[in-house]
């Protein structure tokens, strides 16, 4: 009945020593880790390095003693694992998402006017005024047909009626323009005026010392809203030629007569006494008068010349007496 019982004790030590062998079944646990997500965030994952303790087995060996009795079919008890959960605590990683705040900054917004400015326009040159058509103009004797004054000019007028005031430009159409006049004789003066629907020209010539010439002017013209714009001009001695002759003047010559009028006259001939058979006399041509004047200047310089090489040959021939003189005496 002892040995009995010291087998039972045996076995049951036997068994308590194969169930203490406890397999120790560590489980993972993986935290869930919710990431965050966060608008043009970097999350920084700081890694936390887990120490994985591993656990140790005891293996207690126990002297197994072979009874000699009848072994006795002990039921293995199967032990109940109970799974210790070692926490691994693998530290929950914590994405500690760093908000890497990329301040975005917005760029500075450029308001684009787009504003239409309408163009300066560019300032407009006029376009010159056109040369006058050249018109025929006479004066008759007591209302017959034998002309004492004769002329035949294309005229234009330039003015300016104020100060400032911008310059205006008006010819004289023929086609719209009526002359009359004096006739000339002993010594009177002979008058010629021309008139259009815009404009009045009187023209008084006079004699003096066998020629005649331009002795005055009077011009006026309308220039809207019923004003009109005068000039007169005397002691003038334009146009001059010798009684019985025309004065001729084929270019256009322009005479500033005042600060603010200005005659051109294009194709001039006039003859104001003596006409004959209604026609020209021999004309005296403008270009004449720049010839006389070229003369006068050419000669001038011929004999300005002339001093001047008699005074250096003068000079020059004083020295040589003077260092002949020298040599004598040396």
């Amino acid at each position: 009945m002892a040995l009995g019982t010291a087998q039972e004790s045996t076995e049951a030590t036997q068994l308590s020593t194969t169930a203490s062998t406890t397999p120790t079944t560590t489980v993972h646990t993986t935290p869930t880790t919710t990431p965050t997500t966060t608008a043009h965030t970097t999350p920084t994952t700081t890694p936390t390095t887990t120490a994985h303790t591993t656990p140790t087995t005891t293996h207690t060996t126990t002297a197994h003693t072979t009874p000699t009795t009848t072994p006795t079919t002990t039921p293995h008890t199967t032990p109940t694992t109970t799974p210790t959960t070692t926490a691994h605590t693998t530290p929950a990683t914590t994405n500690t998402t760093t908000a890497h705040t990329n301040a975005t900054t917005a760029p500075p917004t450029t308001h684009v006017t787009n504003s239409t400015a309408s163009p300066t326009p560019a300032p407009t040159t006029p376009a010159p005024t056109p040369n006058p058509d050249v018109g025929e103009y006479n004066v008759k004797s007591d209302g017959n047909s034998t002309e004492c004054l004769k002329a035949k000019m294309g005229l234009q007028f330039r003015f300016k009626p104020s100060v400032n005031a911008s310059l205006q430009t008006i010819n004289l159409n023929p086609n719209t323009t009526s002359s009359n006049g004096t006739c000339g004789s002993n010594g009177s003066d002979a008058t010629l005026q021309l008139t259009s629907d815009t404009v009045t020209v009187l023209f008084v010539f006079t004699t003096e010392s066998g020629k005649f010439h331009l002795q005055s002017l009077s011009f006026s013209a309308l220039i809207g809203s019923g004003s009109k714009f005068k000039v007169d001009k005397t002691n003038l001695t334009l146009w001059e030629a010798t009684l019985g002759s025309s004065y001729m003047c084929r270019k256009e010559q322009s005479y500033n007569l005042t600060d603010a009028f200005t005659l051109n006259t294009f194709d001039l001939q006039v003859q104001p006494y003596e006409v004959t058979s209604n026609k020209f006399n021999k004309a005296v041509d403008c270009q004449a008068d720049v010839d006389n004047y070229i003369v006068p200047i050419a000669v001038g310089v011929a004999l300005g010349v002339l001093i001047l090489i008699v005074i250096l040959a003068y000079v020059i021939g004083r020295k040589r007496n003077q260092f002949a003189g020298y040599e004598s005496f040396s």
